[in-house]
């Protein structure tokens, strides 16, 4: 990927002068302070932690990873798994699906892993004129960075406010923000987050290099890239990657590039070597449930309950199928 998320021009902007406008938003919101804490006091019964819901839970909050949405990314080291998320980007996905069909990503390279940013792969040679051709899928696609809300999207809200969206929650198993006034809703960089490497036109992606984020979350990229799904196993081994000291974590010797072994739709594989997966559905109380249970730590560690969460802190579990 290009630009923002990768080598790029590297460009860094320079800052203008805050319009006056702007000076006294800022001093409204200093003089009116913080925004409402969400419903919770230290009288309030505490909540169960976060086990206690998870094992009470039943069969019906989980669902099974969808084999013909999910990738399996083969490494040298082992093995990510990824939901894909064709709610949210339907055309990338379906390209995603054509490449792998056509083995376009056997034999690319992880080619850069940024220190608390993301882990990036696609054709090592993407510089030069020795691109691999993209045969059946598309070469580029129009952006996908938001969707309409629709009757047919559960959206579990959280209640805490968000810097970067009016409302924030989880539909589809994904972590979204969305805008009610405009009626748009679009997923959220958080931790574990696939998207679309693109250069400076917004169309120009196909999901021929896609990256994870491997640290802090870098919201200022919602609704500028793709997002496509969520790592659901096998984080560690991007994690963990030596870290590029090119610009912008780009490794800069090609033999530090990592091998991209293979990658497959689940459909593909036999069946046992599939991940045999359950992930807890975002739209039921447990889940709902869940999201108390973190904003408010009840365990016997915690001094301070908080009585806060960020979108992104809020976890997204999984469990091996019951046999």
């Amino acid at each position: 990927m290009r630009h923002s998320l990768s080598r790029g021009s590297g460009a860094v902007p320079q800052t203008a002068a805050v319009p006056s406008p702007w000076v006294a938003t800022l001093l409204a919101l200093l003089i009116a302070g913080p925004a409402a804490p969400p419903v919770w006091s230290q009288e309030s019964p505490p909540p169960p932690t976060m086990g206690t819901v998870l094992e009470g839970s039943v069969p019906s909050d989980w669902r099974a990873l969808d084999q013909a949405n999910t990738i399996y990314v083969t490494l040298p080291m082992g093995r990510v798994v990824i939901a894909l998320a064709p709610e949210l980007a339907p055309r990338h996905v379906a390209n995603i699906k054509a490449l792998v069909a056509e083995r376009f990503y056997d034999g690319l390279a992880v080619t850069r892993s940024q220190e608390n940013y993301v882990v990036q792969w696609g054709d090592p040679t993407a510089a030069g004129e020795e691109r691999r051709a993209i045969v059946k899928a598309r070469a580029s696609l129009p952006p996908e960075f938001d969707r309409g809300l629709t009757d047919d999207l559960a959206v579990a809200l959280l209640e805490d406010p968000d810097s970067y969206a009016p409302k924030v929650g989880f539909a589809h198993g994904l972590p979204v923000a969305l805008d009610p006034a405009s009626g748009r809703l679009w997923p959220a960089h958080c931790y574990g987050m696939v998207g679309v490497g693109r250069d400076l036109a917004p169309e120009s992606g196909s999901g021929a290099e896609l990256y994870v984020v491997i640290g802090h979350s870098p919201r200022h990229l919602d609704r500028n890239v793709t997002l496509v799904g969520r790592v659901v196993e096998g984080m560690e081994h991007l994690s963990t990657l030596p870290r590029g000291t090119g610009s912008l974590g780009f490794y800069e010797d090609p033999s530090e590039h990592v091998p991209v072994v293979s990658i497959r739709l689940g459909t593909e594989l036999p069946d046992a070597e599939r991940a045999h997966l359950e992930l807890l559905s975002t739209d039921t109380a447990t889940f709902r449930a869940l999201i108390v249970a973190r904003r408010v730590r009840t365990e016997s560690w915690f001094v301070e309950p908080t009585g806060r969460i960020g979108l992104c802190n809020v976890p997204l579990p999984s469990r091996p199928a019951a046999p």
